[in-house]
């Protein structure tokens, strides 16, 4: 098989791009990986009320669950991030799944709030390097052709197991409670497992190794002043990618509740609306980011999501709400598909996996904030009119693009 790798890489190079069976395994493993991070939030966001009522605790002492898991897969991307540039990318990435998987199952058998926040944390620390470790062995496994479509079905794993975890707590909890939900999400991570089995590192890395250069490199994210600006720019946009969608996302069922007296069925059917839109912009940007390049792509995207933001907190009809959603979530959410070829591109092999974890990792920390400075804001107004507020950031991410993130369009990685 490694002969086969090979001989592909060299037809990639002489520019005969062809997709082999190696390409769609990384890109299933990746994705499905990618997919427990959609079903862990969920899961956890929908099975609160009977965790609440089981443990007997109050909506602070419910909150700190979700503040520790959090914590933990921010953690955990930094460290195994760092640690898939040193050891390689499929052995690291196995390493996340079975940690996520096991203390995901434990979860489910937890004592006391003291224990399940200790689990909750150990898995974020396996959760957290799903989407960078991924992100890279996909960038560096494909053709560069195809870079950011691929890394754009990853991207759309999110939303599926976002469906998963909606479906889970539908037909499970009625019968197994929350502690059924849970073992239930260890069933998808054990496929994801089972799906890196015999996957081969990338050509790209193995080279690495073999001259033993494969290091902790963390300081390449810093290197010089050109390197570091782009950095920066990076991190505003991740920070502002994450913000915007888990603020809206956070919030928006409470607001269809409290402003218009919407029912649960109504804002389950917002949220299917919504994801809906959020697949096809990814799909629909990574195809456009490997056409037009990554730069206009964003451009385009980020100024649409600031003008859809704010038209949508002004409506007050949940018509034009549902109509309107899965042009919010295309246009809010379809960036995704874009950051893993954009932090790929930007940096050297054996820094790769720590700046796709690092940065996109600070950019979920910051995201962290969002739900707490909107439910601030709306104590002074209303909660539409702080959720429209987001529209604002949209624009800040877009100077980082003209100002500090070149185009790398076609750019071969080194």
């Amino acid at each position: 098989m490694e002969t086969n790798i090979r001989k592909n890489t060299a037809e990639v190079e002489s520019g005969n791009e062809k997709i082999t069976g190696y390409h769609w395994k990384t890109l299933w493993a990746s994705t499905v990986g990618y997919a427990m991070d959609g079903l862990d939030m969920m899961i956890l966001a929908f099975t609160m009320p009977l965790i609440i009522a089981y443990f007997g605790i109050n909506a602070a002492q419910a909150g700190s669950i979700s503040t520790i898991t959090l914590l933990g897969s921010v953690i955990g991307g930094i460290l195994f991030g760092i640690l898939a540039d040193k050891y390689g990318r499929v052995r690291v990435f196995t390493w996340t799944i079975l940690i996520f998987s096991v203390f995901t199952g434990l979860c489910a058998i937890s004592p006391n709030l003291e224990t399940l926040s200790l689990f909750r944390f150990l898995a974020g620390l396996g959760l957290g390097g799903e989407f960078g470790i991924g992100m890279t062995l996909v960038s560096e496994a494909w053709p560069k052709k195809y870079r950011s479509r691929a890394t754009a079905v990853v991207a759309t794993g999110f939303q599926f197991g976002i469906v998963l975890a909606t479906l889970a707590v539908l037909f499970i909890s009625p019968k197994f409670g929350w502690q059924g939900v849970f073992i239930a999400g260890v069933l998808p991570a054990i496929l994801a497992f089972w799906s890196r089995k015999n996957l081969k590192e990338p050509e790209i890395w193995q080279k690495l190794k073999n001259e033993n250069k494969n290091k902790i490199a963390v300081g390449q994210l810093f290197n010089s002043s050109k390197t570091t600006k782009i950095t920066i720019g990076l991190i505003i946009a991740t920070s502002v990618q994450n913000f915007g969608f888990y603020g809206i996302m956070t919030w928006m069922p409470t607001m269809l509740a409290t402003e218009l007296g919407v029912s649960f069925n109504k804002t389950t059917l917002w949220t299917v609306v919504t994801i809906v839109g959020m697949v096809i912009g990814i799909i629909v940007f990574g195809f456009l980011a490997d056409k037009i390049g990554r730069r206009p792509s964003y451009l385009i995207f980020l100024f649409a999501a600031a003008i859809i933001v704010w038209i949508y907190f002004q409506q007050s009809s949940m018509s034009m709400l549902l109509i309107l959603g899965g042009l919010l979530g295309f246009f809010v959410n379809g960036m995704m598909g874009g950051y893993g070829a954009l932090l790929a591109e930007h940096y050297p092999t054996e820094a790769r996996s720590s700046a796709e974890n690092i940065i996109f990792n600070i950019g979920r920390a910051v995201a962290g904030f969002a739900p707490v400075i909107i439910g601030y804001l709306s104590l002074e107004h209303s909660l539409s009119y702080a959720l429209s507020l987001i529209s604002g950031i949209y624009i800040l991410s877009a100077l980082a693009f003209i100002f500090l993130i070149p185009e790398t369009k076609g750019k071969d990685l080194t």
